[in-house]
């Protein structure tokens, strides 16, 4: 069994010896060396080796005679490949003898076809080179000319279309060469004439923006005459004009062909009747040609974006008022003339350009514009304390708004702003109004104006509007019952009503808001300003009476004088006063405040003066008693008596209850002060004596008020401002306690208005006086029971007190 294995294997072996690389072998015999059957293994492989040499001879011997036929055919051909060897030599030496002459006659015709090929290379290459010459040539007299954008152009035909026709040659390429730095040298130097033209509107945009201010207001003043004219025309040519011009090149706005660099055109009359328009006085070519070079340049974007970022910068510069601004109206003119020049040359710069700049961009610079401008003129505006100086920026502003809102501009903001300034306007007038009126009080004699002629009499009636039959009916010389500050505030009113109409002109409100406004700030002038004015005069030091009661004559006309101005305000405006949302006037509550305080004051002098007098009053309190017989009025008091009646005589003019409420009140004061005098304090002791002198000056008191100082007062009235006195008085000097300590209380008792305190505190004074009586004359039996019997009363006040108290 071994043995078939082995040979098996050797088999195998032998197989991969005949069908393997001889480099691959060597893994092989070495299989055949590790086994131990190496000696059988060389016997099979020179057996093998045999039979493979057997198989090689049988077919060497199949083939050997094929081989032999071949040689022999082969000998055979050798010798005919000699003859015809030796034919072709011969033959190829005659065709070389033969062909020499046609050799040399090609040769000639080559070299002429050759030159002739040069000359037509020469001719097309000319071609081709006589177009770059005479384009370069024309291009630098197109540069020495200044001529850029045709230059430009002729650069780039001479770029893309001759130079590669041309060919490569030496000229060529340093013109290829040149063309980057002629290209820059073109877009600086049309860079440098924007610049020129930037810095030449920025400089003359005053000029600019006044004459568009002036076209708009020449507008205005034709509006007013025709109503057709178009708004929108106003300082601007017309578009078709402008997209004329700004189509004559391609359609990119403006011709490039205009070779001007100053961005300004003179305009030598300017007094002519026909204003020109503000665009033409600027020459936009450099904008054109520039905004064409950078486009054929590629560089489009790039000119974009410096155009707007300089003309950015610019709107600054013009947005930024001077300090000063405020202090004349020509800063401010010149303020608005900047701004409107600025964006007059924006707004033809958007309608003859092709997205140099866009209606977006405006737009934004607008509103920049417009926030830096309200806020400068409220800053500059509250500065100023002239109202003419305010109704001329007004007038101003509504100049400048009208000529941006023609452009197209939004300007609500600035009419919104304007209606702010109107509130200021109304301060300022209210502060010069206040000091006209105060003038005008400092200036009037307070008395009624005597009027000697018709012609004075009509002067002061169509200053103000009086209405008194009764006086017309007077013959002269009469007198008006008011003074000179009446008719001089009235007029003041109507100019204060006029200078507000001023300002609401022109402002596009309607007649009903105008209307409001201007009795808004009437009401303010009336209640707020003349008022105070009027108070002022009221409260001024060393004012008298006569001249508190004419202040109270004055201000009863003023008011009925009201309706008037409602009137003279419906006249003007054309707006019924009877309006569900009219606003009213004041007048009416103003002047009865001014009346009211000038009363208060009337009665606060008259008490003041009659303090005056009371302190003059020398009562002597420990005065013996006397016969009232022997007694006379304390001179003070007659004194007293005479003032009250020379002041009340005066009062005869005073409208309504005035002169019954000032003798009322001047009664009542004398009876509360002749009151507290008895009760001061440091009045610790008082005798019967002094009592019975008081009662002598009630007396004439009292006859002062029945002899009527002042007529309206019903029987004794005016009697009942000294009944608590009297009742007090009366109490004392009769000695009258037991009806009034049994009636006390009772709505029938005697002594009704009698205090019990009142009582008990003087009479408490009276005992002080009556035990230092006793003390001098003990022996007295008389003075005895009168001190028991004050004690008695003084007992008997205290127990009711305490009673009426629980």
């Amino acid at each position: 069994m071994a043995s078939v294995e082995t040979a098996a294997e050797h088999e195998r072996i032998l197989r991969e010896i005949e069908s393997t690389d001889t480099n691959c072998i060597g893994p092989t015999l070495r299989s055949v060396y590790d086994g131990q059957e190496h000696g059988l293994f060389m016997e099979k492989l020179d057996a093998r080796i045999r039979n493979h040499d057997r198989e090689i001879e049988k077919m060497c011997n199949h083939h050997f005679q094929g081989f032999v036929d071949s040689i022999t055919e082969l000998l055979k051909v050798r010798g005919e490949a000699q003859k015809l060897k030796s034919q072709v030599i011969e033959t190829n030496i005659r065709l070389q003898e033969e062909g020499k002459g046609l050799v040399c006659s090609m040769e000639e015709l080559k070299q002429c076809r050759v030159q002739q090929m040069n000359i037509a290379t020469t001719i097309d290459k000319l071609t081709h080179c006589l177009p770059v010459l005479e384009m370069y040539g024309r291009l630098q007299e197109q540069m020495k000319a200044k001529r850029y954008y045709p230059a430009l152009r002729t650069l780039e035909q001479l770029e893309h279309t001759c130079l590669p026709r041309a060919g490569q040659y030496r000229f060529c390429s340093i013109m290829a060469e040149n063309i980057p730095k002629l290209r820059t040298h073109i877009r600086d130097t049309a860079m440098t004439q924007l610049r020129d033209f930037l810095e030449s509107i920025r400089k003359h945009s005053d000029k600019i923006g006044e004459t568009a201010i002036r076209q708009a207001q020449l507008q205005r003043s034709l509006d007013s005459a025709v109503t057709l004219q178009p708004r929108a025309l106003i300082g601007r040519r017309s578009r078709k004009e402008a997209a004329a011009v700004g189509t004559e090149s391609g359609g990119h706005g403006g011709s490039p062909m205009s070779e001007q660099d100053s961005g300004i055109l003179d305009v030598e009359d300017e007094e002519e009747e026909e204003v020109p328009g503000a665009q033409d006085l600027v020459d936009f070519s450099p904008v054109y040609r520039c905004l064409h070079i950078y486009t054929v340049l590629g560089l489009r974007g790039v000119f974009e974006n410096y155009y707007r970022k300089q003309r950015r910068k610019q709107a600054r510069l013009v947005l930024q008022p001077h300090s000063n601004m405020h202090e004349t109206l020509e800063g401010y003119r010149r303020y608005f003339n900047q701004i409107v020049g600025f964006f007059v040359v924006e707004d033809h710069v958007l309608h003859t350009t092709q997205g140099l700049v866009n209606r977006a961009y405006v737009e934004e610079l607008w509103e920049l514009a417009l926030s830096k401008i309200v806020a400068a003129l409220r800053t500059h505006s509250s500065y100023c304390d002239d109202p003419d100086l305010v109704l001329d920026l007004k007038n101003l502003i509504v100049l400048f708004a009208d000529t941006l809102q023609g452009y197209g501009f939004p300007v609500s903001q600035l009419f919104d702003m304007l209606l702010e300034i109107r509130e200021q306007y109304g301060e300022i007038l209210l502060k010069r109004w206040n000091i006209t009126f105060r003038q005008i009080l400092d200036q009037d004699n307070f008395s009624p104006i005597p009027v000697s002629t018709e012609q004075e009499y009509r002067h002061y009636t169509s200053q103000f509007p009086q209405q008194d039959p009764e006086l017309e009916k007077l013959p002269f010389p009469k007198k008006l019952p008011f003074s000179e500050f009446v008719p001089k505030a009235y007029c003041q009113l109507k100019e204060f009503i006029y200078a507000c109409l001023k300002y609401s002109e022109d402002l596009h409100l309607s007649s009903t808001e105008i209307d409001d406004m201007i009795r808004k700030s009437t009401n303010l002038l009336l209640t707020r300003t003349l008022s105070n004015s009027l108070h002022y005069a009221i409260k001024k030091k060393n004012v008298g009476l006569a001249e508190l009661v004419q202040v109270i004559i004055n201000t009863t006309h003023l008011e009925q004088s009201c309706h008037f101005l409602e009137e003279f305000i419906t006249n003007i405006t054309n707006v019924p006063p009877d309006m569900v949302n009219a606003t009213k006037l004041y007048g009416t509550s103003t002047f009865k405040d001014a009346r009211h305080a000038a009363e208060a004051e009337i009665y606060t002098s008259l008490n003041a003066k009659i303090d005056q007098f009371l302190q003059l009053a020398d009562y002597d309190w420990m005065s013996p008693a006397q016969g009232s017989g022997n007694l006379t009025t304390s001179d003070y008091l007659v004194d007293l008596i005479a003032f009250l009646r020379s002041t009340f005589s005066v009062f005869t003019n005073l409208p309504g209850k005035v002169a019954q409420t000032a003798c009322m009140s001047a009664c009542k004061h004398i009876s509360t002060s002749l009151m507290q005098l008895l009760l001061d304090p440091e009045v610790r002791q008082i005798s019967i004596g002094a009592l019975h002198q008081l009662n002598v000056d009630l007396n004439e008191c009292e006859s002062f008020a029945r002899a009527g100082p002042v007529a309206g007062f019903q029987g004794d009235t005016l009697l009942l401002a000294f009944s608590d006195l009297r009742q007090l008085l009366d109490l004392f000097t009769q000695w009258d306690w037991s009806t009034y300590l049994a009636d006390y209380g009772k709505p029938t008792c005697k002594y009704l208005r009698v205090n019990p305190h009142t009582a008990l505190a003087l009479l408490e004074k009276m005992k002080e006086t009556s035990r230092k009586n006793v003390v001098l004359a003990q022996f007295k039996k008389a003075d005895r029971d009168r001190q028991k019997l004050i004690d008695a009363v003084i007992k008997q006040l205290r127990s009711l007190i305490a009673q009426h108290h629980t």
